[in-house]
């Protein structure tokens, strides 16, 4: 495929990735509150004035509106826009790594989930069974899908199935033992729920990797929080968002980190 081609795709994909994103604004906004996702449409949440259709397009919108509601000049956060330039560039990655493909499609649905129940967690200290669980039905879905097409149906979905197995008991294991440690729960019962989505997508070989990245992520800046005073040694940390930047990690680089820590360790095999 020529340059000037792969652009035009990619241009398009950027866009339609902007448009999940506005979604995803609204899924994030309204799920922790017990909201329709559907009803009332996009408003400001001060006068009530519904957005119309040039000030609801993503991203360019609110750069158009420059951050503030077009009738009560109330300030419109920045976040709306960040979480669409950010949806429309994961999905550009995912076509550039894995092409015009299913996988194109399963994994950026995945990555969306991966942001939106990543949000939540940052605001609310909460994973909704709602997405988790959604999130993990369709990823062995996906395991079908591409079991089906592939001729190995029952492998490709015991793939995902131990994936989600190993997610739920791997991090139920870590809370019993760091809450008898700490003496405090140590962890909620979404973090093994999302452990156990990533695992329906990834397989257990991934999800190993972006649970390890997630744990030294979270280590590292749940350290230097605590070193800088901004975070006490017992207050709660949402684990969800490094959860998922290590699955997005683990997605995206994960063979070439087990190949280079195969190589490191077990260099005979």
């Amino acid at each position: 495929m020529d340059v000037f081609s792969q652009f035009i795709i990619s241009s398009f994909i950027f866009i339609f990735g902007a448009a999940i994103g506005s979604f995803l604004n609204v899924v994030i906004y309204r799920i922790p509150a017990n909201l329709s996702l559907l009803y009332p449409p996009s408003r400001c949440p001060v006068c009530k004035h519904r957005l119309g259709k040039t000030e609801n397009v993503p991203i360019v919108g609110w750069l158009w509106l420059r951050g503030k509601c077009r009738h009560c000049k109330t300030p419109i956060s920045p976040r709306y826009p960040i979480i669409e330039t950010v949806t429309a560039i994961l999905f550009v990655l995912v076509y550039l790594q894995f092409g015009l493909t299913l996988e194109t499609i399963a994994y950026s649905a995945f990555l969306s989930w991966l942001l939106g129940v990543s949000l939540i967690d940052f605001d609310t200290m909460t994973l909704p069974n709602a997405l988790t669980q959604s999130g993990l039905m369709v990823g062995l879905g996906y395991q079908v899908i591409r079991g089906w097409t592939g001729d190995n149906l029952t492998e490709q979905f015991m793939f995902g199935i131990i994936g989600a197995v190993l997610g739920i008991w791997l991090f139920d294991i870590i809370t019993i033992v760091a809450s008898g440690i700490l003496g405090q729960p140590a962890m909620g019962g979404g973090d093994a729920k999302l452990a156990a989505m990533m695992g329906a997508w990834l397989g257990w070989k991934l999800l190993l990797v972006g649970c390890f990245l997630a744990c030294v992520v979270g280590t590292v800046i749940g350290g230097g929080a605590i070193a800088l005073g901004i975070l006490s040694r017992r207050q709660p940390m949402p684990f969800g968002p490094f959860l998922a930047l290590g699955g997005a990690i683990a997605l995206f680089y994960g063979q070439q980190l087990i190949s280079l820590y195969t190589n490191i360790f077990f260099p005979a095999f």
